[in-house]
Order: C-alpha cells, then sequence, then structure tokens
C-alpha cells in the first residue's frame, strides 16, 4: 500500500515537469545561440525535485544544511547509533499465539518510535551526556526491516569533552564486572560485541576479500587516547574478562563503544563514539544522508542519447521494507535538524536560476 502513495507522488513529479522544469540562465542563452527555441528541448531530463522526502537532492540538501550548522557552531561532539531490538518487551507482550516479530512491522515501527522519542528527551530535555546547542539526525531501514537512527549532536562550550578522561565518562569499550553489574554485563555481551570476523570466521559480512572492513579486534590499551590524525582509540584493557558468543571467547578488542546509561535503559544495539577530528565530519554527515540502499546498473550500446529520468532511476534501485512503509504510512519524521537552516540564494553573474515552460 506504501508503494501505491509513493508511486502516486512520483506519478504527480512526471506529469508537472513543465512547473519544475529549470536551468541557469547562461544556460538557456547558450541553447538560444544553438538555435534551440524550444522549452522542451533545452534540458532532456526528468527531474525528481527536493520536494520529495527522502530523494537524492532532499538529501543533498539536508546534507549541506547541515554542514551550515558545522560553520556555525563547530564539529560534532558525538556520533550516535540506535537500532530497533525485536525482542523488546513492548512488542514481544503484544504479539499473539504464534506470530513473529516481524509479522507485525505496526509494532515494530510504534515501539521504535517511541523509544526514540524518549532518547530524545533524555538528550535534549534531561541532557544525561550534557547540554546539547546544535543536533541532527536521520532515521534508516536495515534490509532485514528493522529502523535504525543516526544522530550527530554539537555540545555546548561547557559540555565539550576535551581530554581521554572525559571520554571515558561517556563512552565505554570494555566489558563490565558481572558481578557488581550483571544486567550491564548482559545487554553488552547481547548487544554490543562484534563478531567474530577475520581468521575466526571468514565468512563473516564485515570480511571482504581478507580485509575486515571494520578493523576488529581492536589492540589492547590500558589508557584512551587520541592519535595524530584526532581518531579516538578507547581503553580496552587486558583484564582476562571473557565471553562466549557466537562460538568464540571473545574479550574487551570486541566490544563496540557504548554508554553504559542509555545502554542499560534501552536495551539495544546503542553505539557512542566520541567525534575528535575535524577530518571525519564531511563522513559522518555524508555517510548519514547518502539515502537509501540502491544498486542499479544501465549498459547502453554506442553513443545513444537517452533521456536521464531521474524517477525511473530512484524506482528501478528503490527498497521498501514493511517496517519503512508503516514509518512512512504514519507520517512519522525521517529526518531533522536543530536550529533550523534557512536557504539563501546567492549566485554569480548569470547564474542565477531561471524557471520557464516548455512551450
Amino acid at each position: 500500500m506504501y508503494v501505491k502513495v509513493e508511486t502516486g507522488r512520483l506519478n504527480y513529479f512526471y506529469e508537472h515537469q513543465s512547473t519544475i522544469r529549470a536551468d541557469l540562465y547562461q544556460g538557456i542563452v547558450d541553447s538560444v545561440v544553438a538555435e534551440e527555441t524550444h522549452g522542451c528541448k533545452i534540458c532532456k531530463r526528468i527531474v525528481l525535485p527536493a520536494s520529495f522526502i527522502g530523494g537524492p537532492r532532499d538529501m543533498r540538501r539536508r546534507y549541506l544544511d547541515s554542514m551550515a550548522l558545522v560553520q556555525h557552531y563547530g564539529k560534532p561532539d558525538l556520533f550516535l547509533t540506535m537500532t530497533c531490538n525485536p525482542e523488546w518487551e513492548e512488542i514481544v507482550l503484544q504479539l499473539k499465539p504464534g506470530e513473529k516479530t516481524y509479522n507485525r512491522p505496526d509494532l515494530i515501527a510504534r515501539v521504535f518510535k517511541g523509544k526514540f522519542d524518549d532518547l530524545k528527551k533524555q538528550l535534549f530535555e534531561k541532557h544525561v551526556l550534557g547540554h546539547i546547542i546544535a543536533h541532527t539526525h536521520v532515521i534508516e531501514f536495515q534490509k532485514g526491516g528493522l529502523p535504525h537512527a543516526n544522530l550527530l549532536l554539537i555540545m555546548e562550550k561547557e559540555s565539550k569533552m576535551l581530554n581521554p578522561d572525559e571520554y571515558n565518562h561517556i563512552v565505554s569499550a570494555e566489558l563490565p564486572d558481572e558481578n557488581n553489574e550483571p544486567l550491564l554485563f548482559e545487554r553488552v555481551v547481547k548487544h554490543m560485541m562484534h563478531g567474530p570476523c577475520g581468521n575466526m570466521r571468514t565468512s563473516s559480512p564485515c570480511t571482504v576479500d581478507g580485509n575486515y572492513k571494520s578493523h576488529y579486534a581492536r589492540a589492547f590499551r590500558e589508557t584512551t587516547k587520541q592519535e595524530k590524525d584526532g581518531y579516538v582509540t578507547y581503553r580496552r584493557r587486558c583484564n582476562g574478562r571473557q565471553v562466549y558468543v557466537r562460538n568464540q571467547n571473545l574479550d574487551n578488542r570486541w566490544v563496540v563503544p557504548y554508554n553504559p546509561y542509555l545502554l542499560r535503559r534501552y536495551n539495544c544495539h546503542i553505539k557512542v563514539e566520541i567525534c575528535s577530528s575535524i577530518k571525519a565530519v564531511k563522513y559522518l554527515y555524508k555517510y548519514i544522508y547518502k539515502g537509501h540502499d540502491t544498486v542499479a546498473v544501465q549498459i547502453i550500446q554506442g553513443e545513444a542519447k537517452t533521456v536521464i529520468d531521474e524517477i525511473q532511476s530512484f524506482q528501478n534501485a528503490r527498497w521498501v521494507s514493511p517496517p519503512e512503509a508503516i514509518w512512512r504510512i504514519y507520517a512519522f519524521d525521517l529526518c531533522k535538524i536543530f536550529p533550523s537552516v534557512v536557504t539563501l540564494q546567492l549566485h554569480l553573474p548569470n547564474q542565477q536560476l531561471v524557471t520557464y515552460w516548455k512551450n
């Protein structure tokens, strides 16, 4: 049903191309000089405008808005990801006899929305990680269908973390003591252990052509350090703590960075990392605004002239999972930026944007 809704919206843009047909003034002048007088032939392109939420132009616009926050407030301080846990009791207790979690995408979407709203309240109103002056977040959906949130947080000057000791108050990358913190230990083992991969399991998804793209297992370290390029390597002490996960004994080298308070509260994969390097800024913002996962290949023989159809390209590579369909039907937010950014139209001489009718 959601695909029908989205197709109807895309058909609207198909039928109203003349209202969004645009080019730079100099481009129109060049076309007239080339004796092209028909507006419909100036640009052989079917445009998917930025007003279509979730499209490539919309995601690029949001990326540029987020970079404007960096220009004003500085680099982000924390990168946080949260993934839905299909075993949350709020989901499991609502299942009817014989039902599985994947049979109820409505429960998955609505419970994750409630959990994520509570996370935002903890971060932005109760300031559990410090006072946040600007932030942006994006909701994505994994191929298996589970919702996944990415947040980038810019802290106020008084709340910024400036040294490794302050990093350790926010982020941990070690197995906790099972006797003193049994609940936290259970959730770290369940949600925050990477792998095994590499030589321990060559079939792991993060092992590509013999290379381990996630760089696990990490090295043991007695202290948290900020390397020369600004990348933070977290404390992973060789204290003998191990846990049996997926048929292998794993130690602190395999722990994904987390915040103990948030992990205890939300009981899901919730990764927290320090953004200490300005080099990572563009990568992080492009990562969260990369848009939907797509795969499309087209082979054209010779120099055949084809119409560039942005709408068809978007549909050909579109992947819609049931939880995303529910999320979109309920009109839940996909992206949010605070404070809001207003785009000012600036241009070089003769490079202003001009709209025109096809005739």
